[in-house]
């Protein structure tokens, strides 16, 4: 049996080359914002949620990711990374017990919290696997909680196409060549040759971009680069 993609893994693996570089930077970003001459604009920022005056030296360094990475993983997967106001399912109650904990710990009220998941799972407005995040700073973010089901093991390949134009058309000039390739031999001429097959090919391609760019349209599809942050259905 196909084991399923556990997203929390395969951003630790994403991020493991460089976790300590990561950690080390932020450690030093913490120690800038601190600084006497800095204490009132971090007030500020921690006011309006740009992120959350955590104590570093607390924090579980496995859990902390770049904004980068976790864009590569959304491209990746085709998933959101929104507002939790955003979200429509309830948040479990083991996430709420982690940020009452963290709360309490940092002694904070967490602000800009952003949750990870596929777009189905988010009230999006018209222009299965959860991982929770609360902002750190200077593009960077803690994974508070994960939970839910796996996903498909196949979604990374069924999204491909969606990371960009040219995956697109790699992936509409592979479907056209597997389907003139089940038109049975000598359907259109006794004599069948390169010429005409790539000629049958061509409309073939035709075709097939014609029912993707329609598709794309009428339910107002983009690729995943674009989509990844974006709080709009169709964007």
């Amino acid at each position: 049996m196909w084991n399923k993609t556990n997203i929390e893994e395969e951003l630790q693996q994403l991020q493991a080359p460089n976790h300590k570089e990561i950690f080390d930077k932020l450690m030093a970003d913490q120690n800038l914002r601190t600084s006497t001459h800095e204490e009132d604009l971090n007030s500020r920022l921690t006011k309006s949620g740009q992120y959350n005056a955590f104590n570093i030296n607390l924090l579980d360094s496995s859990r902390v990711y770049t904004l980068e990475n976790i864009e590569k993983i959304c491209v990746l997967y085709r998933l959101r990374f929104l507002d939790i106001k955003y979200f429509k399912p309830q948040l479990p109650e083991e996430a709420i017990h982690k940020m009452s904990s963290l709360e309490k710990e940092h002694d904070l009220t967490l602000q800009g919290l952003k949750v990870m998941a596929p777009s189905k799972l988010f009230k999006l407005e018209d222009k299965d696997d959860p991982l929770l995040f609360a902002p750190i700073g200077n593009g960077h973010y803690y994974l508070i909680h994960k939970w839910g089901n796996d996903l498909s093991r196949y979604r990374k390949a069924f999204v491909w196409p969606m990371r960009g134009p040219v995956h697109l058309l790699i992936a509409l000039a592979f479907l056209s060549f597997i389907l003139t390739s089940l038109i049975p031999s000598g359907l259109f001429s006794k004599n069948e040759d390169f010429a005409q097959w790539f000629i049958l090919y061509m409309f073939m391609f035709k075709g097939v971009v014609g029912i993707a760019v329609f598709y794309a349209f009428a339910l107002g599809k983009n690729f995943n680069p674009f989509i990844w942050n974006s709080k709009y259905f169709n964007a």
